[in-house]
């Protein structure tokens, strides 16, 4: 079996905010430096790696086309316009 190189977009900040449409990078720059910041203790890495992870899924929705309608929709009610959540993920409405 050969090596598969790995795929570290999803943890690479500057390929999040190149993916990450102009009016969320504030805010993703806010996150990122705040979770940077408290990395430097050790047990809280993981949560900057998080924060990266979580950012990242946010670039892909937010950058997708009809991202914008989508949420529209779903701030109007328009049910027949989006699927719910616990529709298509498993265990949804039992989350906290």
């Amino acid at each position: 079996m050969a090596a598969q190189p790995v795929d570290r977009s999803a943890e690479d900040p500057e390929q999040i905010l190149a993916l990450l449409p102009q009016k969320w990078h504030e805010q993703f720059l806010h996150d990122y430096h705040q979770a940077l910041d408290a990395a430097h203790e050790i047990w809280r890495f993981q949560h900057l790696r998080d924060v990266l992870h979580l950012w990242y899924l946010r670039a892909v929705a937010y950058s997708s086309p009809g991202f914008d309608e989508a949420l529209q929709a779903v701030r109007e009610n328009r049910a027949g316009e989006f699927t719910p959540a616990e529709q298509v993920i498993p265990g949804w409405p039992d989350r906290p």
